[in-house]
C-alpha cells in the first residue's frame, strides 16, 4: 500500500498527523500533504503545535502568531504563538477577580502569583493545547494537518487530554456535590447560586471541549499518524519504542515514512567513496526498517539537493509522497 492509498481508502480520516524525532522531516511532509490536498481542491489548514515552529520558514511567509493565513488557494497555514495564549488567559483571569471581588485594580500579591504561574513549564503546553482544541472544533476545513512537536514532547501533549479530562470530571463533581448541600441547606442567596451555575457551566464546556478534541485525535475512522523514520540505527530504535508508548494512548498509527533515502542509483556513477558507503549503509537500514515495521511503509523520500522552502520544493516532495495518483470526486482514484 502507499499513502496516497491511505487516503483514498479511508476518505473519512481528515485529520492528519506527522510524528517523530526533530529534525526528520515532519514539517516538510505536513506542508506537501497539505499542498497535495489543496491543489486537489479541498480547503486544507496545516498548523504546528511545536513553540519552535518553522512554517514561517518553508513557506516563505511570516506566519507566526497571525492566525490561519492563506498561502495558495485551498491551502492555510497557522503557528500557534503560546506566549499570545498564555497573555489572554491572564488578562481574562484578572477581568474575573475584578467583576467577582470589585477591586479597581488587581492586588500585588495576586499579580505577583498570575505572573509565577504563567512562568511554569506546563502553562506553555496548556496554551498550545487550548489553542488546537479551539481550532479542531471549528471545523471549518476539509482536512487539518498537524505538524507535531518532537516524540517526547508529543507524548506529553497527546497525554494532556485525558489528564485534563479527569481532573475536569473531578472538579466538575465536586461542584455538583457542594451545589446540592448548598440547596439543602440554603446557605446561598440567589445571586450566589446564579454564580455557582455559571462556574460549572464554564467547567462543563472546557470538559465538552476537550472531550471532543481528544476523541478526533484517537478516532481511527477520522484520523491517520504517521511516524516520520530516517534510515538511522538511533532514528529506528527510538521509533520502534514511540510506536509502543504511542499505542498506549490509542493513537491510530497508519503508516511509517521514510526519508532522505540517499538514491541506491548513483551507486552506479562515479561518486566518492563516502557516499558509496553512505549508500551501502542505507541499503541495510532500509531492509531492517522494513522488518521491523512489515508492510507498514507507505513511501520512501529522496535526499533532495537542497532544502525544502518555497511551494516548487514542496510540490517536488509532495510528488515523492504521492506520486499522480489524485483523491476522485466519490473519494477513489483518479
Amino acid at each position: 500500500m502507499s499513502l496516497a492509498y491511505t487516503f483514498i481508502e479511508n476518505p473519512d480520516r481528515r485529520y492528519i498527523e506527522y510524528g517523530g524525532k526533530g529534525g526528520l522531516g515532519k514539517t516538510t511532509f505536513s506542508a506537501a500533504t497539505a499542498y497535495w490536498l489543496a491543489k486537489q481542491g479541498y480547503k486544507v489548514l496545516v498548523f504546528s503545535v511545536d513553540p519552535q515552529a518553522s512554517l514561517s520558514d518553508i513557506f516563505e511567509k511570516d506566519i507566526f502568531g497571525k492566525g490561519a493565513v492563506e498561502i495558495m488557494p485551498n491551502l492555510f497555514a497557522q503557528e500557534i504563538d503560546a506566549d499570545r495564549h498564555i497573555k489572554e488567559y491572564q488578562d481574562e483571569i484578572r477581568q474575573k477577580i475584578l467583576d467577582m471581588y470589585g477591586f479597581e485594580e488587581i492586588p500585588e500579591e495576586i499579580e505577583d502569583y498570575i505572573a509565577a504561574a504563567a512562568a511554569e513549564p506546563a502553562m506553555e503546553e496548556s496554551a498550545i493545547f487550548d489553542a488546537v482544541v479551539d481550532i479542531v472544533v471549528g471545523a471549518e476545513y476539509d482536512y487539518y494537518i498537524y505538524d507535531l512537536v518532537p516524540l517526547g514532547h508529543a507524548l506529553y501533549y497527546l497525554s494532556m487530554a485525558s489528564i485534563y479530562d479527569e481532573w475536569i470530571g473531578k472538579i466538575t463533581a465536586l461542584r455538583e456535590e457542594m451545589e446540592e448541600y448548598s440547596q439543602v441547606a440554603s446557605i446561598l442567596d440567589r445571586d450566589k447560586e446564579s454564580e455557582e451555575d455559571q462556574i460549572l457551566a464554564e467547567l462543563q464546556d472546557i470538559k465538552e471541549r476537550i472531550n471532543t478534541s481528544s476523541s478526533i485525535l484517537t478516532d481511527s475512522e477520522k484520523t491517520s499518524f504517521y511516524f516520520v523514520i530516517t534510515p538511522e540505527e538511533m532514528t529506528i530504535i527510538d521509533t520502534q519504542k514511540a510506536a509502543v508508548l504511542f499505542s498506549k494512548y490509542q493513537v491510530p498509527i497508519s503508516g511509517y515514512i521514510v526519508n532522505r533515502v540517499i538514491p541506491p542509483e548513483l551507486a552506479q556513477q562515479d561518486i566518492p567513496e563516502y557516499l558509496r558507503n553512505r549508500i551501502d549503509m542505507q541499503k541495510g537500514l532500509l531492509k531492517k526498517i522494513d522488518d521491523t515495521f512489515p508492510n507498514e511503509v507507505l513511501a520512501q523520500v529522496p535526499e533532495f539537493e537542497r532544502d525544502i522552502t518555497g511551494l516548487e520544493m514542496i510540490g517536488k516532495v509532495a510528488d515523492a509522497l504521492f506520486g499522480s495518483i489524485v483523491i476522485a470526486d466519490d473519494g477513489g482514484e483518479a
